[in-house]
């Protein structure tokens, strides 16, 4: 028999403090960086991912905080807390190293594969980077506890994986899919040995 102690329930509530923080300061950046975006008259789209120019590089830092619009924030805010708080759980030490690889594989292969002359702005590069994650971490794991969220994840959220492919106009399945790639790879380099 296990006693739960007041020192273990004192540790559990600081780390959901620390997950909501986490989430909640990500979440109200992107609010904050809308509304900058619609008082300067969307000045800030110059800092997203613009396909093989110079300039077009820092939108891999910049992109993801950058919305088109209330409806293009609102769905990614929902993926963004209940994905990256997934992430938060299964180990806290992977959630930054995660999050900048979804955005670097986002920004690069958006960069790289992108229309000339397209914008991309969105967090749901950083979203895919989550889904990725999640799903390869059982395998490349090979424990019980990764296995078991790997295959809830998948099974709650695998269908989102088509949204890697070419389709909807006016949606970066590019950043989709480099975010998509780099959350694999953080999958591997953050394998248990």
């Amino acid at each position: 028999m296990t006693l739960v102690t007041r020192s273990d329930t004192r540790v559990a509530l600081a780390a959901l403090k620390t997950q909501a923080a986490t989430l909640g300061g990500g979440v109200a950046a992107f609010w904050a960086t809308l509304g900058v975006n619609a008082i300067t008259g969307g000045a800030l789209f110059e800092y997203g991912v613009v396909p093989r120019t110079i300039t077009g590089l820092r939108g891999i830092l910049f992109a993801p905080f950058i919305h088109g619009s209330i409806e293009h924030l609102a769905a990614n805010t929902l993926p963004f807390v209940v994905l990256g708080w997934l992430v938060l759980l299964r180990d806290r030490r992977h959630f930054l190293p995660v999050t900048l690889l979804a955005m670097l594989g986002a920004g690069a292969v958006s960069w790289l594969l992108g229309s000339p002359g397209s914008v991309h702005v969105g967090a749901s590069g950083v979203i895919f980077g989550y889904l990725g994650f999640l799903m390869l971490a059982g395998w490349y794991a090979r424990s019980l506890g990764s296995v078991l969220l790997s295959v809830l994840v998948t099974g709650l959220w695998g269908s989102l994986v088509f949204g890697v492919l070419p389709g909807q106009p006016g949606v970066s399945w590019q950043a989709h899919l480099g975010g998509f790639l780099g959350g694999v790879w953080a999958a591997k380099l953050f394998r248990r040995r």
